[in-house]
């Protein structure tokens, strides 16, 4: 097969990879998500024992150290209640950072495919995302039984977690594409992408409620892309509110657009992997 010929960009395309490359996609995201453990003693429990221990270290430096308080207005809050809405805000920016941080060097560090053997360099950027959305669900499962410690019940909006997540799920996958393609011609796209994450972080609802902000501010925060879903993961997992379904509903839709576009664009830009590498 030519690498220079023209690749399909249509968003049939998109679920024809999947469909067709499932068990390839299966099988890099288990290396993956085995591999990052392989050689330790605790193997894949370190994938429960790190938030385990992140949780534990919150509890205790928002919760008895800053004694610090979310704000809600409830006279029922309890101590741990803010280390429970930080990890649950924390929980969906580690899950786009980490996917971002990655996928400038998905295609550098896999350029074999791109030269020596007819390979879907698509399903990379597939991979990559699924191994870390299995360590956010690992999270989660964290997050709700922490809150079945403090509490004593879990809500059971809890289940409608991943319609919360699926938005950012395709919207992060869309953007993969996107940086993993730049970050072949562009090498330093990695440190930029290093940056952004870190000031989306400052500029999401993680530390502070939306509300806490002054209105000129509320607008700013608002355009963040993971505001929205931070804010729907808290009503499902802490607060047991039901999501807003128009939101999501319109939050997939545009992502679904942005993930088309940024696929089309790697499928353009591939034809020039191979030169580059």
């Amino acid at each position: 097969m030519d690498p220079h010929s023209s690749k399909p960009i249509s968003f049939i395309s998109i679920l024809k990879t999947i469909i067709n490359n499932r068990n390839l996609i299966y099988q890099m995201t288990k290396r993956e998500i085995v591999g990052r453990y392989r050689g330790s003693v605790m193997g894949v429990l370190w994938s429960f024992i790190n938030p385990i221990l992140m949780l534990i270290v919150y509890t205790f430096v928002f919760s008895v150290v800053f004694k610090a308080r979310w704000g809600t207005g409830s006279e029922g809050e309890s101590k741990s209640d803010f280390a429970l809405i930080l990890f649950a805000g924390l929980l969906v920016h580690t899950f786009f950072a980490e996917a971002l941080s990655r996928a400038p060097t998905l295609i550098i560090g896999n350029a074999n495919y791109v030269k020596k053997v007819v390979f879907p360099l698509e399903t990379l950027s597939i991979s990559n995302m699924l191994s870390v959305l299995f360590h956010t669900f690992i999270s989660i499962i964290v997050l709700l039984t922490a809150f079945v410690i403090f509490n004593g019940f879990i809500h059971w909006t809890a289940i409608l977690i991943p319609l919360v997540l699926l938005p950012i799920i395709i919207f992060t996958l869309g953007i993969s594409w996107l940086i993993s393609s730049l970050g072949v011609y562009l090498r330093d796209v990695g440190q930029t992408i290093a940056i952004i994450v870190t000031l989306l972080m400052f500029l999401s609802p993680i530390f502070y409620p939306v509300s806490a902000l002054p209105k000129a501010f509320q607008s700013v925060i608002l355009l963040n892309p993971l505001t929205f879903i931070i804010e729907q993961s808290r009503n499902v997992l802490i607060w047991g509110k039901l999501p807003d379904f128009l939101g999501l509903a319109i939050y997939s839709l545009i992502a679904l657009v942005i993930m088309w576009l940024c696929y089309a664009w790697f499928q353009k830009t591939r034809k020039g992997f191979a030169d580059v590498l």
